[in-house]
């Protein structure tokens, strides 16, 4: 069988990928394994410049995929070869690095007689399920942490952008031990069948995905990882400027047409400044160009998928009568998937806008008075994943980086990325941590030694 890849620009087909087999997925993982022997004996330095070969070889042909990744998601050419493919290759070198370190307790005499130590090593062959919205940076925030750490690893692309993810593992295949990075292609059926031969499995996806990836990951007792759904909200206190605070936000929600989980989806702004930061974040949609990669100037894509365009559209089709369209809410161009920027005011917090993540270019405003009652708003969604306080008071700040359940919070500025830093959510955003050290320790399994020394009859102690 074939899936058909949609350019989504147009709704036409540009190629077809396979559709993997059980029997292909088996054959896929039994390689993976052979290959674990080998990559998890190979040397920490060894693994490293393996990782900065391929960082290099991704950089070199930064061309060849940026055109590979826009044709089937349509993002705009200079932010996806900046944003993802470079960033992609500056991931990869960090990931090199962090093989080299490893920490833990030290060892000592815990017990009198005895010497304890901790050794961290590879779980053995890891699955990766990823999404559609950054194919090649996703395969390498999961793959190289796993990677570093002496794992084989198979990837599971999202059934519409299967390429790069591809052209990472044939670029791989020059540095690493055959089969230690692989691809297999498909949807649920593929990723299921991948679950059934992995020691651990990695999830980037929405909240019902992980629930289903864990309850099929339960049966064989698989370590799992989810890294799903956002609803990040951008608190705003009336101490800062509406007009620069709204042109930052709009930034944040409109990037990737709002296809990102860490993307600002609620604005909840102070009552005394709300007026003049919906009107700037309504002209900052309207201004927004909304464009196929051919358009230079455009900043926001299509929807990657036909099916996820139409139930957007549902949503906003449906929406209750107190709510207020002050931009957007409709289709764009004849062609294609495209989405107007939207800004939604008058929203109440049960609202199905509010609650749920729509995964597109859309913006609820609502008003506090408050502290306490912003607090409240920001933290009464089932999603955790990211959220942003906007004031000059540095102890309210403070206060609500404390207080906000989510992952990763921003103060003043929202959905900046460093590999240095981790990444990941609570609640119903999931758990375990992508980027940084921590994700290192995801892919790696902890095991205590104790050695009893025995004095043996002859020893003695040499003199010099």
């Amino acid at each position: 069988m074939w899936t058909e890849l949609v350019d989504p620009c147009t709704g036409q087909t540009v190629g077809h990928a396979p559709e993997s087999t059980p029997d292909e997925v088996s054959t896929a993982a039994s390689a993976a394994r052979r290959a674990a022997l080998s990559w998890s004996a190979a040397t920490p330095g060894q693994r490293q410049r393996a990782l900065l070969r391929l960082a290099d070889v991704v950089e070199a042909e930064a061309d060849r995929f940026v055109r590979a990744e826009v044709l089937t998601t349509g993002k705009p050419l200079v932010s996806t070869r900046e944003e993802e493919v470079l960033a992609a290759a500056d991931h990869l070198r960090f990931f090199a690095g962090a093989a080299r370190l490893h920490d833990g307790i030290g060892a000592a005499e815990y017990l009198p007689g005895h010497t304890s130590y901790v050794r961290r090593e590879p779980i053995g062959v890891t699955g990766h399920l990823l999404p559609s919205n950054y194919p090649l940076l996703m395969a390498v925030w999961q793959a190289a942490p796993a990677l570093a750490t002496g794992n084989a690893v198979v990837l599971k692309p999202a059934q519409p952008t299967p390429t790069t993810a591809s052209l990472l593992a044939e670029a791989a295949a020059e540095f690493l031990p055959a089969g230690t990075l692989s691809v297999v292609c498909g949807g649920a059926g593929t990723g299921r069948a991948l679950i059934a031969h992995v020691d651990a499995v990695a999830l980037t996806g929405t909240t019902r995905a992980g629930v289903e990836v864990a309850r099929a990951a339960a049966a064989s007792v698989t370590k799992v990882h989810l890294e799903l759904g956002g609803n990040a909200p951008a608190v705003v206190f009336a101490d800062v400027d509406p007009s620069a605070a709204a042109e930052s936000i709009a930034e944040a929600a409109f990037f990737n047409a709002g296809q990102d989980c860490t993307a600002v989806t609620r604005v909840l702004v102070e009552e005394s400044i709300a007026p003049e930061l919906t009107q700037a974040l309504a002209a900052r949609a309207e201004a927004t160009v909304v464009g196929p990669p051919s358009h230079t100037d455009a900043f926001c894509g299509p929807l990657i998928t036909k099916a996820h365009f139409e139930r957007v559209l549902a949503v906003l089709g449906r929406l209750p009568a107190h709510v207020r369209v002050l931009a957007g809410g409709k289709k764009v161009h004849d062609a294609g998937y495209f989405l107007a920027p939207t800004v939604l005011a008058g929203v109440q917090q049960s609202d199905e806008v509010v609650t749920e993540e729509l995964f597109a270019p859309v913006l609820t405003v609502q008003t506090f008075t408050g502290e306490q009652e912003a607090l409240a708003l920001a933290n009464g969604v089932p999603q955790a994943l990211t959220a942003s306080v906007w004031t000059s008071d540095h102890g309210r700040a403070h206060r609500f980086t404390a207080a906000l359940e989510a992952g990763c919070v921003w103060v003043n500025t929202h959905m900046r990325f460093t590999p240095e830093m981790p990444h990941g959510g609570f609640k119903h955003s999931g758990y375990g941590k992508d980027l940084s050290r921590y994700a290192v320790d995801e892919y790696t399994r902890v095991k205590h030694v104790m050695h009893h020394f025995i004095e043996t009859s002859g020893a003695h102690v040499a003199h010099g």
